[in-house]
């Protein structure tokens, strides 16, 4: 189907989207089919036809997410072209914003309860926000500021917390995020996709299979060189290829953008400000062309994607309750009693591969050294050098960014290396426990897994062992060594920063590999305890489905279970097949 027949099928789409979320409701609405699904999942499908009923209704969402200190509320800004979210009176942003049209612009406090509470531009400030949140009768929900901004007549931008800790994701961002249309996602040139920020796009952005992904790289604005920028966005968009090859990424600078828009001074000590503009510029072309124009289309899209998830993960359900059905009750206790012999053997093999788990960490830690010995040794060439061959005014303004900037990366280039080592020795312990005791062991055999299940167990494995990885990653720079810097910082003459450098140096180097060493211990101890929350969490997941086998095959009918199931499968079909021409 070409671009603009495929155009002319999502306008005409509403239909087709109303009759299959109907047909969906009838599986929610039937009490004994929900009985067989069970609460949890039920409650999944209820969920999600929320979801799909308030993106059929609602404002355009463009949702912009990032982890704390990215400069989110900065970039928003920069596109509205005047300030609107509150930044710079806090870390980070630790409220929703809902920024949208109104004439008049406004701010509200919207709790809970639905009560609203009017603010003014000087509440929104955190200390201000905090100290007003108590004495709300009710839990604040979310700030819904409205504004004039041309953009916002299209669309509604709303402004995230910081995503500092992925396994207490909050709730409502979860909320925020499967009802958006589109997402930006802002990363930072200073610290450029950890793994953290990767596991996010992999395991919440991903699945969720939005059409439009913006990954926007801020703060180039900090790197010295072409170079360094052009290096940083390389290593973005190859990452992004292998997580989400859709997404849009750009390199841009949200404070200069800002600041030229409304007409503030913009510094350019590095002779950059054409580039920056441009790039933002490209930027704003492509949400213009890509999300604006197309926003209808893309509503249909992510409503359409939404349906087909629910009819996909409800056909997987059945199919994993028919294999249930399909056992006896003499075939499910012997299969727990391979189950209980099964994690006995694998907890003692864990145990005896722990140690060369410690070893090549080891092993690890000492090539660092090595590496970073090397290093330190080329940057005293270095700085000896520059004593003879740089500018004066080059070092005055420069030699202190570039020697924290180079021991920062040489530092954060040794773990990252070495995470994705981790990585690779802990995914082969965890493909094997996920072989062994997951849903296989249910049914005989990996292949008559189904794909959501598959997806499922392989996902539980990847986030255990990117946590194990980038637990070990400690700061982005090495804490010990910067009191060593601060004594350059502040010297103004070349003689005197050059001199200071080098009579600090050995400090420096002590400090960031006496850092290095604890970030490597920290790597050990969290690859290990992961290595043993993830066994038990695969042990659980066993163990679980085994006892949701039993308790079916003993409470429910054989026959009447079919019957629900089959007419269920039957209504999926029939949705199915309505959905596969938007396909």
């Amino acid at each position: 189907m070409s671009e603009n027949e495929l155009s002319v099928s999502y306008a005409a789409a509403e239909p087709d989207i109303e009759y299959v979320q109907g047909k969906l409701k009838s599986l929610i609405t039937n009490d004994s089919l929900c009985t067989i699904l069970g609460d949890e999942f039920t409650e999944h499908l209820r969920d999600w036809d929320t979801a799909i009923t308030k993106r059929r209704s609602e404002t355009f969402s463009l949702v912009v997410l990032g982890d704390f200190k990215r400069g989110k509320s900065t970039i928003i800004n920069a596109i509205l072209g005047k300030s609107i979210a509150p930044v710079n009176v806090a870390p980070e942003t630790f409220t929703i914003n809902s920024i949208s049209y109104g004439e008049i612009p406004s701010a509200e406090a919207v709790l809970k309860n639905g009560q609203r509470i009017s603010l003014t531009a000087e509440d929104l400030a955190r200390e201000k926000l905090e100290t007003l949140m108590t004495t709300f009768p009710d839990t604040l929900d979310y700030v819904d500021i409205r504004d004039n901004a041309d953009i916002l007549k299209e669309i509604r931008i709303v402004d995230t917390p910081g995503l500092s800790d992925l396994d207490c994701l909050d709730k409502q961002v979860q909320d925020y995020l499967v009802n958006a249309d589109a997402v930006i996602y802002v990363a930072s040139a200073l610290s450029p996709f950890s793994e953290s920020e990767q596991f996010f796009l992999a395991s919440h952005i991903r699945p969720l299979s939005f059409s439009k992904l913006y990954v926007l790289v801020n703060m180039i604005d900090a790197m010295n060189t072409r170079e360094d920028i052009d290096k940083i966005l390389n290593r973005v968009n190859e990452r992004c290829e292998a997580i989400m090859p859709n997404a849009f990424v750009y390199g841009v600078s949200g404070i200069d953008e800002y600041r030229r828009k409304i007409g503030l001074n913009r510094p350019d000590i590095k002779g950059f400000q054409e580039f920056y503009e441009t790039e933002f510029l490209k930027f704003e072309v492509s949400l213009k062309r890509e999300i604006i124009l197309q926003k209808d289309i893309i509503r249909t899209q992510r409503v359409l994607t939404m349906l087909n998830l629910m009819v996909k993960d409800t056909i997987a359900r059945i199919k994993m309750i028919y294999e249930m059905m399909a056992m006896d009750r003499k075939k499910l206790d012997d299969i727990s009693k391979s189950i209980e012999i099964e994690c006995s053997s694998l907890a003692t093999a864990l145990e005896s591969k722990k140690p060369k788990i410690l070893l090549s960490i080891t092993e690890m830690q000492q090539e660092a050294e090595q590496w970073m010995y090397g290093f330190f040794s080329k940057l005293r060439e270095d700085i000896l050098e520059s004593r003879d061959t740089a500018a004066a005014e080059d070092i005055e303004k420069h030699f202190y960014s570039y020697l924290v900037d180079k021991v920062g990366e040489a530092y954060r280039k040794c773990l990252d290396i070495h995470g994705q080592r981790v990585n690779s020795i802990i995914g082969q312990l965890g493909a094997e426990l996920a072989g062994k005791l997951g849903l296989a062991s249910l049914t005989g055999g990996a292949d008559t897994i189904s794909e959501n299940q598959a997806e499922s167990m392989t996902g539980l494995v990847s986030q255990y062992v990117i946590t194990a990885a980038s637990g070990g990653r400690g700061d982005e720079f090495p804490s010990g060594a910067m009191p060593f810097f601060k004594n350059i910082l502040h010297k103004k003459r070349q003689t005197d920063i050059i001199d200071t450098a080098l009579e600090n140096y050995d400090d420096i180097r002590n400090n960031t590999i006496k850092d290095l060493k604890a970030s490597y211990k920290t790597m050990e101890d969290t690859a290990l305890k992961q290595l043993d929350s993830l066994y038990q969490t695969q042990v659980q997941v066993s163990r679980e489905s085994l006892n949701q086998a039993i308790e079916m095959s003993s409470d429910i009918s054989g026959a009447s279970v079919r019957k629900h199931l089959e007419e269920a499968a039957g209504i999926l079909k029939e949705a199915a097949g309505v959905l596969i021409k938007y396909s």
